[in-house]
């Protein structure tokens, strides 16, 4: 388990539309590619309206938000991204979504890992709502959202898994059939990113030679 404290950094909680933004995130990653620096590419979706949005304001949102979550991965798995398939795709989003959101990624560990590694491989709404209040304890954030706004996250949430294909239309945890590539990227960082998804992989501490 994550330790907790009285200070904990208030949760980043603008994952509330979009799910796991593939089709963005296929636009957008070999634009930076190309120009190096994300202030350069959310000049550029907003002068040619990349996204296709029908307001300038929504517009902004959305390149604001998957550049945010592109900015967390590294080049070498952004040129991954570029040409992984459907199956890789999903698991790198999923990644870049649990590292932006430590909220996202502490459900990933503690519920959806947790609970397929302990052979309890359901999960329904009410397992969010429960982590939700666990965690208001030492977030009040989370204790003053709206009730809408907490729907939101829980709906847009269980998207991602659905769309990583790490959770079933039934609610049941899927094992996350990882590529060799995927998962050595993944498995590189310290601590290693594994924890984030249903596998039975070593995900403690540094990758394994």
């Amino acid at each position: 388990m994550i330790e907790q404290h009285a200070e904990a950094q208030r949760y980043a909680l603008s994952f509330t539309s979009g799910a796991l933004l593939m089709h963005e995130a296929a636009i957008i990653a070999p634009i930076y590619l190309r120009e190096r620096e994300w202030a350069k590419v959310r000049t550029e979706i907003a002068a040619e309206n990349l996204l296709q949005a029908r307001t300038l304001a929504s517009g902004s949102r959305l390149a604001r938000e998957i550049v945010q979550r592109l900015a967390v991965l590294t080049g070498d798995e952004i040129e991954l991204l570029i040409e992984a398939t459907s199956t890789e795709r999903g698991h790198l989003l999923w990644a870049a979504a649990c590292r932006r959101y430590d909220l996202v990624g502490e459900f990933a560990e503690e519920v959806v890992r947790e609970r397929f590694l302990l052979l309890t491989p359901s999960l329904d709404h009410n397992d969010f709502d429960s982590f939700v209040r666990g965690k208001s304890l030492w977030h009040t954030e989370l204790s003053e959202l709206k009730d809408s706004t907490r729907r939101k996250l829980r709906s847009n949430l269980f998207r991602m898994l659905s769309e990583a294909g790490l959770l079933s239309n039934s609610g049941h945890i899927q094992q996350a059939m990882m590529s060799e590539r995927v998962e050595s990227a993944l498995a590189a960082r310290t601590p290693n990113d594994l924890r984030f998804f249903p596998t039975t992989h070593n995900a403690a501490g540094r990758a394994q030679p």
